[in-house]
């Protein structure tokens, strides 16, 4: 039995729930924009998720329909903005590299400065979370960083990983959805990401070596998609470095 949500002095209207749904999903926005999604196996699908947010059943998924048919006209299609930033990107891969996680603590992060001064002309990424910090690096470098980092505490390690940069116009970064577009081609190739960066314009999307190939096809065969779908010419054709 489906429980009013507590402390709502009035429950969520079917409308208000398909539409706070609706909005915590670009993909289904653009297919709403688009009139390509089929509205009745989309409200079955948001069926539970709007009961939920109602705090009662929905015996039958007309009202959700109508409320998705009214909100065709709140949305605009979010293929064109993507598909320009992604017709203007161009892919870089950069092979055998490793991947060294550490405690995030005073230490570690005064180590991993100095670190970086000792080699600022080599292929090191950091990222920093609250709890972790992964350094990214050009794998003849592992012994020499694993070593440098020795005093810090080792939560994470592993080579033999590509790391492939996505460049982008930067209209990436006022542009949702650029990155989701990124990540969905590489997980429709059953592509699994071991760690990624945003860095600027610049998406750094870190794969096993055996997955390289199959990636690099997934993000230039996007990237060729998009320009065609503009009419661009071809520019600068995507490489590997």
């Amino acid at each position: 039995m489906v429980q009013k949500r507590p402390g709502l002095a009035t429950p969520l209207t079917v409308s208000a729930a398909v539409r706070e749904e609706v909005n915590f999903d670009l993909s289904v926005q653009d297919a709403i924009a688009r009139d390509y999604v089929n509205l009745s196996k989309l409200a079955r699908k948001l069926r539970p998720a709007v009961e939920r947010r109602t705090g009662r059943r929905v015996g039958s998924v007309e009202s959700i329909i109508t409320s998705l048919k009214r909100l065709r006209d709140s949305y605009s299609p979010a293929s064109s903005g993507i598909g320009r930033v992604i017709a203007g990107s161009v892919v870089h891969v950069r092979t055998h590299v490793s991947k060294l996680s550490v405690e995030k603590t005073k230490r570690a992060l005064e180590l991993v400065g100095e670190m970086l001064s000792k080699h600022r002309e080599e292929f090191i990424q950091v990222s920093e979370s609250v709890s972790a910090i992964t350094l990214i690096f050009d794998q003849r470098l592992h012994k020499r960083v694993r070593s440098e980092m020795g005093r810090a505490s080792i939560l994470e390690e592993g080579d033999f990983l590509a790391a492939i940069i996505v460049q982008s116009p930067p209209e990436i970064i006022s542009t949702p959805g650029c990155v989701m577009s990124i990540y969905n081609h590489l997980a429709r190739r059953h592509v699994n990401i071991e760690d990624t960066v945003s860095c600027y314009t610049d998406t750094i999307v870190v794969v096993k070596m055996d997955d390289v190939g199959k990636a690099f096809e997934a993000l230039t065969g996007l990237i060729n998609e998009e320009r065609e779908k503009l009419g661009a010419e071809a520019g600068a054709r995507p490489r590997v470095t």
